[in-house]
């Protein structure tokens, strides 16, 4: 028997268990970002990227009709407590190395708030032509710092509002304000309900060319209590009727097969109130691999 009381099969590779990045780069690029400490909800987010590599190891990377297994995977590591100034300037110096030296980084969490250093380590200089693409039932345009303003945080930094999309925005979750804070910065909104009239796919190819448009490099953030309550226990804020866990595993691959698309976050399980299944931080592993299956699509 294996880790975990896994079986081995070396007929039956395992994913997870990757080699540090090195100077050769990968294909993919997975980094902790273990935030905290200024969620508005009570988590222990910050012990989710190490549940989240454990459940790795519960999957293979085998994809039919995808060379996934032919990719190069690199682990950075966790970014030690990347909370306050000084812990995301750590944080986005970590993803600017990670995105240098690989063709999509992952970045896990931690709550909402490690979208703000993940998405300007990845742009760099380049911020005022990036595009930013959130899949999360919530504006995240709140003020303050918090799990609730990154949103609002990456606009003052100088990204344009024009070029940001927000998918599966939800009812009752929300409020009049901040939709009109959407609204005058020239956010894209694409509710939950707009969502069961539309392909998925269309969906995000029209959010990619939004983003897009400046020709600065796409950053997507997979906020997980986009989903259903029934599929993300483990997510504070999930709310009953949200994405399907399939729904979200799609997203996740489409953004990926975009080269517009060089960083992805996962964001806002908390490991420690998951079900004894595990089933959020599952669909948290299965985010990686279906945004490794989306890089092998290019």
């Amino acid at each position: 028997m294996s880790d975990q009381g896994l079986s081995v099969d070396p007929l039956w590779p395992r994913a997870g268990d990757w080699p540090p990045l090195g100077p050769d780069g990968s294909d993919l690029t997975i980094l902790g970002i273990p935030t905290h400490e200024t969620s508005l909800s009570p988590t222990g987010a910050q012990a989710t990227p190490a549940a989240v590599r454990a459940a790795l190891r519960r999957y293979s990377l085998f994809l039919p009709g995808l060379d996934v297994e032919a990719l190069r995977f690199a682990d950075a590591g966790d970014v030690g407590s990347p909370d306050g100034p000084e812990g995301r300037d750590r944080a986005r110096a970590a993803v600017a190395a990670a995105v240098a030296g690989s063709r999509l980084t992952v970045a896990v969490g931690g709550d909402n708030s490690l979208t703000v250093p993940a998405a300007l380590g990845a742009a760099g200089d380049a911020l005022p032509q990036a595009g930013l693409i959130t899949l999360d039932a919530h504006h995240d345009l709140r003020d303050g710092r918090s799990n609730g303003s990154p949103v609002r945080e990456l606009l003052e930094a100088g990204l344009d509002g024009r070029r940001v999309v927000q998918i599966g925005i939800a009812d009752f979750a929300n409020s009049a304000a901040y939709a009109r804070r959407a609204a005058d910065h020239g956010i894209t909104v694409v509710t939950r309900d707009e969502l069961h009239a539309r392909p998925i796919d269309d969906v995000m190819a029209e959010a990619l060319e939004i983003a897009g448009a400046g020709g600065g490099p796409v950053h997507v953030d997979l906020d997980v209590d986009v989903c259903d309550r029934s599929v993300a226990p483990g997510c504070p804020a999930s709310v009953p009727g949200g994405l399907a866990a399939w729904e979200l595993r799609r997203f996740a691959r489409l953004a990926a097969a975009s080269p517009r698309v060089r960083s992805i976050d996962i964001a806002e399980v908390d490991a420690t109130a998951d079900t004894p299944d595990q089933r959020t931080v599952r669909l948290a592993a299965l985010l990686i691999l279906e945004s490794a299956g989306g890089l092998a699509q290019r």
